[in-house]
């Protein structure tokens, strides 16, 4: 018997086996007791209505469809990468007030890498990036932005939900709530998170108060893509599928009598998702059947940028499957308080082939124009040394930048003073980056709003305006 049957089999219909094999395994897929409802009436789940990752439509048209965000964590020195400042070498050794987040600031230290203009852009990049120089004509600077926190975790909740504090929804989950999936049997938003562990964990990637399906979901880079996802081997498939359908209607006979109970929904949806992505993770995890040039140009033959490489590549067969939002994290981070250049050579040697590859590959398959890539930190560094060779966290002037998806390719907006501490010229907020990267879905970021206690909430805060300079 198939699996589609089975749903709209009647209970007096299953076998007495089934029931004793429902009986047994059920408490495995939820907790909820069977014993005495199996002989219920009308057991088995109808056929389900669009759940909440159904595509919608976006408020005006839009230039991207999907969006890969490169999470530089622990905070990327901008003028060290791309932001090359004069001033900054002609007054190394010099003493300048400023408060440090760990104090006992240095003087101003000179970038210790050389630089030179790339691409018909002419933008400046650092010895550190060459392969991603040579695609530098696709990326929009964005050179002048200012964060609210010097401390990596509320920096980072800042860049990820827009605001300092936990338990506010990612950028990633109010794409989804705003615009659903083109995936059926992959989650809308994906992460490929910081095997050593990200300050402030799942929340930089939660739901919030947004319905649980849009919260991200993180997936392993190598080995086994979700774990405890597979159906153990003595769980026949169409088992299973009874066992879903079951379930599925005592929790919605359980939801609909508590309605202000959100996570119902969300249990029973994701029972739904993991079983349809059983098959579909492995599949598009499973980089085998990629050309051996393809892996090259990401880098996947070089010890230093496999693992990242690997994020990318998955990352771009993500966005071709549907996903609508996938973040990529490092393995380490770029958090440079003693040893500036041992760890911005190591964290470049890890992303340079990556990134340029990734943006080399969605290009060549005609996914850039669809697929907006974001790339940046936390926040940035001091101009200032600390503890002699390496400099503590700004976040008063760093950079990002955005490539295709409706980026004018070969800009660059705003600028820090001329040492590279503060904002100074067209200052950009987090939530103008946002604002921005809402806009290129198709999202009006001021009419993308959830109501929740009482108020109305929205990923931006009124203040957001979208960066237009970079547009396309």
């Amino acid at each position: 018997m198939s699996a589609d049957s089975e749903i709209r089999t009647p209970s007096s219909a299953i076998s007495s086996d089934r029931r004793r094999f429902l009986f047994r395994a059920g408490a495995g897929f939820g907790g909820l007791a069977l014993a005495g409802l199996l002989d219920r009436a009308g057991l088995l789940a109808a056929d389900p209505p669009a759940g909440p990752l159904a595509p919608k439509k976006p408020h005006f048209p839009a230039k991207a469809k999907s969006v890969i965000w490169l999470f530089m964590e622990g905070g990327p020195s901008g003028f060290d990468l791309f932001d090359p400042k004069p001033e900054l070498q002609k007054n190394d050794g010099k003493r300048i007030p400023v408060e440090t987040f760990f104090g006992d600031p240095g003087p101003l230290m000179k970038s210790p890498f050389s630089f030179k203009q790339h691409g018909k852009s002419g933008a400046w990049v650092s010895e550190l990036y060459p392969h991603l120089a040579g695609v530098i004509d696709e990326v929009a600077f964005v050179k002048s932005l200012h964060t609210e926190s010097s401390n990596h975790g509320p920096a980072m909740f800042q860049m990820n939900t827009g605001l300092t504090r936990p338990g506010f929804p990612a950028a990633g989950a109010w794409a989804t709530y705003g615009l659903g999936s083109e995936s059926k049997d992959l989650p809308g938003f994906v992460v490929f998170g910081n095997a050593k562990g990200s300050k402030g964990a799942a929340a930089n990637w939660g739901n919030g108060f947004l319905p649980g399906a849009h919260q991200g979901t993180l997936f392993r880079a190598q080995g086994t893509a979700i774990l405890n996802l597979n159906r153990t081997a003595d769980v026949a498939r169409d088992d299973q599928r009874a066992q879903l359908d079951l379930l599925a209607k005592l929790n919605a006979d359980h939801r609909d009598r508590n309605p202000a109970e959100a996570d119902l929904q969300a249990r029973i949806e994701s029972f739904e998702l993991a079983y349809r992505m059983q098959a579909a993770a492995g599949d598009l995890t499973d980089l085998a059947k990629e050309p051996e040039e393809t892996k090259a140009l990401y880098g996947l033959e070089d010890k230093e940028s496999a693992v990242f490489g690997r994020k990318c590549q998955l990352a771009r067969r993500m966005v071709e499957a549907g996903v609508r939002f996938v973040q990529v994290y490092c393995d380490d981070e770029w958090d440079a308080h003693s040893d500036l250049i041992p760890n911005h050579r190591r964290m470049a040697k890890q992303t340079d082939r990556p990134v340029a590859g990734l943006l080399t590959d969605l290009k060549r398959r005609g996914l850039l124009d669809s697929t907006l890539v974001v790339w940046g930190g936390e926040f940035g560094r001091m101009p200032v040394s600390e503890k002699g060779q390496g400099r503590d966290h700004n976040p008063h002037g760093f950079l990002a930048w955005l490539a295709g998806g409706g980026v004018k390719g070969g800009t660059s907006h705003g600028e820090t003073d001329e040492v590279g501490l503060r904002a100074a010229v067209d200052k950009a907020s987090v939530p103008d980056l946002h604002a921005t990267i809402l806009h290129l879905l198709g999202l009006d970021h001021k009419k993308l709003t959830y109501l929740h206690n009482g108020r109305r909430f929205r990923l931006t805060d009124v203040s957001g305006e979208v960066i237009r300079p970079i547009l396309a």
